[in-house]
C-alpha cells in the first residue's frame, strides 16, 4: 500500500495564466493537482487540419508486433530484477548517439523561448517508450521546451489503451490531446508539425527530425531489447497523484527510467529540461543539480536523481505484490 502521509511540496515553477481558449486548462508546472478528466477531451473532427494516418498500424505495426515477443525473449527478462549496469548504460548511450542531434537541446536559447516554455498548455501524450514514432514526438517536445502529461500505453496496457480508444476512436500511437486548443490528433508527423506551428514561434522542426525515424528511429528499440514496450506482469498499482520526471528525450539515464514508467503504466508529468531549457533553474532549486533524470513522487515523498535507486523504488512501490 502507498503511505498515507503527504510530504511538503518542493519549490515549483509558476506559470502565468493561459490565453483564453475553448475548454481551457492551466499548465501543470506549478501545482500538482490531478489532470482534468479526459472524458471531456474533444474528439478528432473534420475541422482539424491534420490527418490521422496510423503511426503504429500497417507496416510499422507489423514490425512492432513481430519485434515485441522477439525482443522480450532476447532481452533482459524481468525488468524488476537486478540488471547488468554496464550493458544497460552502454546500449542506452549508443541509442542516444544514434538519435543525435534530436531531443537533446531546445531549439532556441532559454531566454528567447521562456514565454513559450512557461505558458505552454496542458499537453497530454499517449505513447509507449519503445515506439520510434512516439520518440519523434518526445524529441520535438524537448526541442520546444514543452512539458506534458504522459500516459504510457505498453502492449497489454490495462487502462490507458482503452482511454485512447475512447478519446480518439482507435488504438493508435502516439495520440496527442492539447487541452488548451481542443485539438486531438494521431500521426507523429502531424503532431510534430502542429507543435511547431502552435508553440515554435514561427520555427520549423529541426533538420531531419521528420525523416529520421526511417534511418535511426528503430535503433533504441532494438538496442534496448524492447524495454518500454510491454506491461510488466506485476504492474497495476495506480497512484493518487501523478509522478513527476525531469528529463530530456535523448539522455541515456532518463531513457532507462522512462522505460520503467512505461512498463509499470504509471502516468507522470514530464518536465523537459534539454540544454538551454528555461526550466533548468527550477530543477537546480529542487534537486540541487542540473542532472537528469530526477523523479518526484508526491504520493510517498520519494525524490531521487539516481537512476538505479529510481528503478528499485518504482518496481517495489508499484508492484501488485506489495
Amino acid at each position: 500500500m502507498l503511505p498515507i502521509a503527504h510530504p511538503a511540496r518542493h519549490p515549483t515553477l509558476r506559470a502565468p495564466p493561459l490565453r483564453r481558449a475553448p475548454a481551457p486548462a492551466r499548465a501543470r508546472l506549478s501545482d500538482r493537482a490531478r489532470a482534468r478528466t479526459l472524458a471531456g477531451a474533444r474528439p478528432p473532427s473534420a475541422g482539424a487540419a491534420e490527418t490521422e494516418t496510423a503511426s503504429t498500424s500497417g507496416a510499422s505495426g507489423s514490425v512492432l508486433s513481430f519485434l515485441c515477443p522477439l525482443l522480450k525473449l532476447l532481452g533482459g527478462g524481468d525488468p524488476s530484477q537486478e540488471r547488468n549496469d554496464v550493458v544497460e548504460v552502454a546500449t542506452s548511450s549508443i541509442s542516444s548517439l544514434a538519435r543525435l542531434p534530436w531531443g537533446s537541446k531546445v531549439a532556441t536559447t532559454s531566454g528567447e523561448n521562456i514565454d513559450s516554455a512557461t505558458s505552454a498548455p496542458t499537453l497530454q501524450l499517449y505513447e509507449f517508450e519503445a515506439c520510434p514514432f512516439c520518440r519523434r514526438v518526445r524529441e520535438a517536445m524537448t526541442e520546444l521546451d514543452l512539458s506534458a502529461e504522459v500516459y504510457p500505453c505498453p502492449k497489454g496496457s490495462l487502462r490507458h489503451r482503452e482511454m485512447v480508444k475512447k478519446i480518439g476512436g482507435k488504438e493508435q500511437f502516439p495520440l496527442l490531446v492539447d487541452a488548451s486548443t481542443g485539438v486531438t490528433m494521431y500521426e507523429s508527423g502531424d503532431i510534430v508539425n502542429y507543435l511547431f506551428r502552435q508553440y515554435g514561434q514561427g520555427r520549423s522542426p529541426s533538420s531531419g527530425l521528420l525523416q529520421s525515424t526511417i534511418f535511426t528511429g528503430w535503433v533504441p528499440t532494438l538496442l534496448r531489447a524492447g524495454r518500454g514496450m510491454t506491461l510488466w506482469n506485476k504492474a497495476g498499482v495506480v497512484p493518487a497523484e501523478k509522478l513527476e520526471l525531469f528529463s530530456y528525450e535523448n539522455n541515456s539515464y532518463a531513457r532507462i527510467v522512462r522505460e520503467a514508467l512505461c512498463e509499470l503504466e504509471l502516468p507522470y508529468v514530464l518536465q523537459n529540461v534539454g540544454e538551454g531549457s528555461s526550466k533548468m533553474e527550477a530543477l537546480l532549486r529542487i534537486s540541487g543539480s542540473q542532472h537528469v533524470p530526477y523523479l518526484i513522487d508526491l504520493n510517498t515523498g520519494f525524490q531521487s536523481g539516481d537512476y538505479k535507486k529510481i528503478l528499485s523504488y518504482l518496481f517495489k512501490q508499484y508492484s501488485i505484490s506489495t
